[in-house]
């Protein structure tokens, strides 16, 4: 019988957050298991919430991280999709029912019983332990294969980020080449929607409150426009004209002054998570038969389909790689949104912390 997989990583003990060396095990390879060596692990800024328990419910010690990309070293008997070395990640969840209604639809983020990639309960009665470690084990129903052009560091945050903004594009099919895209906010989920909006062949324009992202989102990431959310004249000269809207903010702010910009039978949909609940104004949708979605990540299937279109199209994610020695500062540095976009942790690095 396989023993035990001894797992070097970095936790959170209680809620300052604060992350330290972790020493724990994963489970023995099961014959429908995946292990690898994890090389890079995206930090999304939920991992932040949670280490905090700002969103109640964490349970301690805490090894976070959803965006989990390696290179793989051993497969159970019965796995069929994946070999010794390819190039494979795990998201942010590592099982479901399979049986329930959203399960068969491709839709595993939905279902009730899904469990999460860390910060949840395991099948065996376990705490689950996330990507800030050395090491891997997961069902090879929830590994997804990272194409092999893409440079793991960069892929890494596409298996939340990129997924989060892809899955409702795709869905309400947000694609058609000639519409207008608004992105709202230029983080971690915003430069990959502009990202993919451009991809698909979408006039994109960036809504921000901060002048300074101007270049950097006309410049370096090719958007079509930008408009500074305060601006009232700029707002109300680009009235009526955008088919759809991404909001992906997570502080505070005005539903109603976005949905003007809607075009009739536009759609904003909602990926940020502000604190406190939203007010809308009823004409605000009425008018021109406007609505509002949510939508959060999206089924296995989906982040596959997802990581091929960015194989093909050369996308991935633009990050800062750090090592573990730097996580803390990293962590403090996100919570003051100091980032372009996204801290990338070298887990290569553990063995020299």
């Amino acid at each position: 019988m396989a023993a035990v997989k001894s797992v070097k990583g970095y936790a959170a003990h209680d809620s300052s957050g604060t992350l330290t060396p972790f020493n724990f095990s994963r489970r023995t390879t099961g014959t429908k298991d995946v292990v690898f060596k994890v090389k890079y692990c995206g930090i999304c800024h939920s991992d932040l919430h949670q280490i905090r328990n700002e969103w109640k419910g964490s349970v301690y010690p805490m090894v976070p991280g959803h965006e989990i990309v390696g290179v793989v070293t051993e497969v159970g008997s019965e796995v069929s999709k994946f070999n010794v070395g390819d190039h494979v990640g795990v998201g942010c969840m590592v099982m479901s029912c399979g049986a329930c209604s959203f399960c068969k639809k491709q839709n595993e983020q939905h279902c009730s019983s899904v469990i999460w990639t860390y910060n949840s309960i395991d099948l065996d009665g376990t705490c689950t332990y996330g990507g800030y470690s050395d090491l891997m084990v997961a069902n090879e129903k929830f590994v997804v294969r990272i194409p092999e052009n893409l440079p793991l560091e960069g892929a890494a945050p596409l298996l939340c980020a990129g997924i989060t903004v892809y899955s409702p594009m795709s869905h309400f099919k947000m694609t058609e080449p000639g519409k207008h895209l608004g992105v709202v906010g230029l983080g971690g989920l915003g430069h990959m929607a502009v990202k993919f909006g451009k991809a698909f062949g979408l006039k994109v324009t960036v809504i921000s409150t901060s002048p300074n992202k101007r270049e950097e989102a006309l410049k370096n990431l090719r958007a079509d426009a930008f408009l500074i959310s305060k601006d009232m004249d700029a707002i109300k000269g680009a009235a009526h004209s955008m088919d759809y809207i991404i909001d992906t903010v997570s502080a505070p702010h005005d539903l109603d002054r976005l949905m003007t910009l809607l075009a009739p039978d536009g759609r904003l949909v909602l990926v940020g998570v502000p604190p406190e609940p939203f007010e809308i104004k009823p004409f605000s949708l009425i008018a021109g038969r406007r609505s509002v979605s949510g939508s959060n990540i999206g089924g296995i299937q989906e982040t596959q389909e997802m990581l091929d279109f960015c194989g093909q199209k050369n996308i991935t994610s633009t990050i800062e790689k750090i090592s573990v020695d730097y996580l803390n500062i990293a962590m403090d540095r996100l919570s003051k949104a100091d980032v372009k976009y996204r801290f990338v942790v070298d887990l290569e690095t553990i063995e020299r912390a």
